[in-house]
């Protein structure tokens, strides 16, 4: 590739040198006016060359390369007017540069046209160059003195004929129609340039603007010239315009190499940035960052070596995406042991020193970041670890509550009936049995509530089928201290959350009954923002420690494996009030 390059700026100045000499030796121009002209197209294909090499997958290098080709292809007919290839060449590329101009514009700085808009457009100026030059290539022929000035010039009897030419026909309103097609598409891509420019990311507008700028001093100049002129003045022709056009020809390179050196002169922020990351604390290394590169959208992937993926701050795992117009990638670090990657805006990419020198200033601000996601995705392993174990008991609680349902408690049914059916047919001459059968009918009914008690200490079927409103109902009612309940969600809030809810207030019901000594207990469960909020208090002795009790211990941590909070407020004589905060999606 860097051959084909130099072949290709060799070409350039070559064909620049060719045209200088032929314009002076032609007195077709200054030597002033020419040295400007060539020399300045010389060093827009110096720069567009430079910006290929340094941006080799985009196309913006080799389009800012054909950029100046087009412009002064068309200067070939007035040095060589006797060519036949000349001539050829001319007339074909007589509008190339308005669509490659269109192109290199609009694609930048990614190279790929973004949206249908600059993509239709882009292409309705690729085809109206075509059509554009078709008629002169087969119809137009120089020497006819009823053309006057169309291309170059008067009238020019020596002038060859383009190698393509059919007959003769008088293209001079057809090049006038076109002259003002172009125009209106010249407005168009007016209107396009504003609307890239106000759709742009802040950063993304500091990037372009020099380039749009251009592009519309470039397009504008067209439009004034249509609407004075009713056509396009050409460098030979009138000398007030020459320098106009000149310096339109050499914008768009120009602009953008301006725009290269201003990216440079960036790398100051640098200095702010550092001083920056020094107060800046864990999870915020993004935000920052962003602020420094003038890119809000920034995203943050942060690579964790050991399990060889990529992360947010959070420690959520994370896919970097591909390579789009709208976004684009930045690795930190060395391939094979990045530190972070960078998803950013595609224009950052003119800024690679700027989006090097950050990275490397950010570097352990960013290494601390990775550690700290690390972290917390442990953390949340840990927690979603901890909810999968509470699950595991709650549905163990539930095929036990089943079992004992469906097997012990119908068995121990079973024989009651039993029982009530030998005692009746026994009769009162049993001589003593019956006695002896009603008490083991007591002593089973006694067994059987026992059984159901510990069924529902296990898992209260009532919670699974009504809901947590009838449960703790259930418990109230059963409970030896007074309870009332003050508030109870009407929708349904989950089955970890309300199984949460329900053994944290049987829990508080025991301690209560057991230690309290108290004389009410008001329970009340909300919802609000999204967390449900149980609250249980009672008016007891208080001094309750969770430490010394395994029952509030498990139920912490219960409640933490729902990333929820509990809390114990139990002053010496004060009461006890218990607070836990749970997340729900209900």
């Amino acid at each position: 590739m860097r051959t084909v390059r130099l072949v290709v700026w060799a070409m350039g100045a070559a064909l620049c040198a060719t045209l200088f000499v032929g314009a002076i030796r032609g007195d077709k121009l200054s030597a002033g006016k020419a040295s400007f002209a060539y020399a300045g197209a010389l060093v827009a294909i110096s720069v567009g060359v430079g910006v290929w090499r340094r941006r080799p997958e985009s196309r913006t290098g080799i389009l800012l390369t054909a950029l100046p080709f087009a412009f002064v292809l068309p200067d070939l007919w007035p040095v060589f007017p006797r060519s036949t290839l000349a001539v050829t060449v001319t007339l074909a590329a007589s509008w190339l540069a308005a669509p490659i101009l269109a192109h290199v514009v609009l694609s930048y700085p990614t190279g790929w046209l973004s949206s249908k808009v600059e993509r239709g457009l882009v292409a309705a100026a690729y085809v109206f160059a075509l059509v554009y030059a078709l008629p002169l290539l087969l119809f137009y022929d120089p020497r006819s003195p009823r053309y006057g000035d169309v291309i170059h010039g008067s009238t020019c009897p020596e002038c060859a004929l383009p190698l393509t030419h059919v007959t003769w026909y008088d293209v001079t309103r057809t090049r006038q129609l076109f002259d003002w097609g172009l125009s209106v598409l010249a407005v168009l891509f007016l209107a396009v340039l504003v609307r890239k420019l106000m759709r742009a990311s802040p950063r993304g507008r500091s990037v372009v603007l020099p380039l749009v700028a251009a592009g519309f001093f470039v397009a504008a100049q067209f439009v004034v010239q249509i609407a004075l002129y009713h056509r396009p003045v050409n460098s030979w022709g009138s000398s007030g315009w020459f320098w106009i056009v000149a310096i339109a020809e050499l914008a768009i390179p120009l602009a953008l190499a301006a725009g290269l050196l201003w990216g440079r002169t960036e790398r100051s922020a640098v200095a702010d940035l550092v001083v920056e990351l020094e107060h800046t604390p864990p999870g915020s290394v993004r935000d920052t960052l962003a602020q420094a590169l003038g890119d809000p959208s920034l995203e943050l992937a942060l690579w964790l070596p050991e399990q060889r993926i990529y992360v947010n701050r959070h420690g959520e795992k994370l896919e970097l995406p591909t390579a789009t117009p709208e976004r684009a990638v930045t690795m930190l670090g060395p391939v094979e042991a990045p530190v972070a990657a960078l998803v950013h805006d595609p224009a950052l990419l003119e800024r690679r020193a700027l989006l090097g020198a950050a990275g490397a200033a950010a570097r352990l601000a960013l290494e601390n970041e990775r550690l700290h996601a690390e972290l917390r995705r442990q953390l949340e392993e840990v927690r979603a670890s901890r909810a999968r174990i509470v699950h595991a008991g709650d549905e163990e609680r539930r095929r036990l509550e089943r079992n004992l349902h469906d097997g012990a408690q119908q068995r121990l049914l079973g024989l009651g009936l039993a029982l009530q059916l030998a005692r009746r047919q026994l009769g009162a001459e049993a001589n003593g049995t019956v006695e002896l059968l009603a008490e083991a009918e007591g002593e089973l009914r006694a067994a059987l509530d026992e059984l159901r008690e510990l069924a529902r200490g296990i898992h209260p079927a009532i919670l699974t089928d009504q809901g947590l409103g009838p449960a703790l109902q259930s418990l109230a009612e059963r409970s030896t201290v007074p309870v009332t309940i003050l508030a109870v969600p009407e929708q349904r809030l989950g089955e970890p959350i309300e199984a949460a809810a329900y053994f944290l207030v049987s829990e508080s019901l025991a301690n209560v009954a057991k230690y309290a000594h108290a004389s009410t207990i008001r329970v009340t469960i909300t919802w609000r923002d999204g967390e449900a909020i149980v609250e249980i208090a009672d008016d007891g002795v208080g001094g309750a420690d969770p430490a010394r009790g395994s029952g509030l211990r498990g139920l912490t941590d219960r409640v933490q494996a729902l990333g929820g909070t509990l809390s114990v407020e139990s002053p010496p004589d004060g009461g006890t009030r218990i607070r836990a905060e749970i997340p729900c999606a209900s």
